[in-house]
């Protein structure tokens, strides 16, 4: 039973959504790398839920890193979050606890651990545990954006409802980054914003969810990152964002819009330009053979609709073996891509570190 990512910068989480706390341990870090908290507080704001169009449950999420960090600086030693569980209110699943939730892990999990798992809110399955996700995540970034890489997502269609897509052009698509990490709903057609609201509050009325795709962007990854077959760039970063709870498709580039194309269509041509080569599109997203060829690492996520609805579902209550009725208690988001697309980021981030640190490692051997 493993819960560590990562070969050079790894991720332990622990924690269960109505426990006393959650966390994650990072080892791998450089000792002297100088973290600003601030950063990290404001990447968990953008997880949190705010407003009519996410959970009642509202979390204060404020970090509490307990080692590996002295005086501004990393100290070399296993970093440890903790982040304390204020709001849980367990009883809400007292009544329910032995009637399978649809499209939850309750089944799954009962299998697993043989009884023994907490059930409260989703146990460790919750998408609670994506908040140490998010300061994991925050910590990776500050290493990468002083290396000049930056990351970023926006809402690219909700149920029915689309934005328009990240730009070709790298310095308008640095500048729309920027823009959605300044966002607390990232669209880049502001108008749509609104739309996307409004829907979710719809859904709120109907008692039901929605889902929708996250485009995601990463500007200036190194050269050579990655690896041939089983460590390639799509490979590492698709283990990583299926990891995320709702998460069930990903496509790179052109993605399963490939099948609608001939090869001379849709083949990246090169061209040598400002003093670098480059390709003339970027329909394999920046990656071939598995390996970065310099240009952006394009792809889009998609976050199924929260199974936690309030309509009436039926299910099993696996104590009697008896078909039965549910309808939910408790709070929960009628959407969650809103709060997603930072934790997105965070593991792209994670994901991204781990295999530079790698590629600098082999590279050190040559010197």
């Amino acid at each position: 039973m493993k819960n560590t990512f990562g070969n050079q910068f790894t991720i332990t989480l622990f924690g269960e959504s109505h426990g006393e706390a959650i966390g994650a341990v990072i080892d791998g870090l450089a000792s002297g790398i100088q973290l600003d908290l601030s950063f990290i507080n404001q990447m968990m704001q953008k997880r949190k839920a705010k407003g009519n169009i996410s959970t009642k449950r509202h979390e204060s999420d404020e970090i509490q890193i307990v080692s590996g960090y002295f005086n501004g600086y990393t100290t070399g030693t296993p970093l440890t979050i903790l982040i304390k569980n204020e709001q849980n209110h367990s009883k809400d699943y007292e009544k329910t606890k032995d009637l399978l939730r649809p499209s939850h892990a309750d089944y799954t999990a009962d299998l697993k651990y043989n009884g023994y798992q907490d059930y409260r809110g989703g146990g460790h399955f919750s998408g609670r545990i994506t908040a140490p996700l998010v300061a994991c995540g925050a910590i990776a970034m500050q290493v990468l954006n002083q290396k000049g890489i930056f990351i970023g997502s926006h809402i690219k269609q909700l149920h029915h409802i689309s934005d328009i897509s990240f730009a070709s052009d790298e310095k308008i698509l640095e500048q729309q980054i920027k823009k959605m990490n300044q966002s607390d709903f990232a669209v880049l057609d502001s108008d749509k914003k609104q739309q996307m609201i409004s829907h979710i509050e719809e859904a709120v009325k109907q008692k039901d969810s929605v889902g929708g795709i996250l485009e995601s962007a990463i500007l200036h990854v190194p050269l050579g990152i990655g690896e041939p077959f089983f460590d390639s760039i799509e490979s590492r970063l698709s283990h990583l964002l299926f990891s995320v709870p709702a998460v069930k498709g990903v496509e790179f580039g052109l993605g399963f819009n490939f099948a609608n194309h001939y090869g001379s269509e849709c083949n990246d041509e090169f061209i040598y330009q400002d003093n670098q080569i480059k390709t003339r599109t970027n329909f394999n997203a920046g990656i071939n053979g598995g390996i970065s060829n310099g240009m952006p690492i394009l792809l889009r996520t998609v976050i199924k609709p929260t199974p936690s609805i309030f309509k009436e579902q039926h299910t099993v209550n696996k104590q009697t073996l008896e078909n039965t009725v549910l309808s939910i208690q408790g709070r929960h988001d009628p959407a969650i891509i809103h709060r997603a697309r930072i934790v997105i980021d965070s593991v792209l981030a994670i994901g991204i570190l781990d295999m530079i640190m790698e590629h600098e490692a082999t590279l050190s051997m040559n010197k």
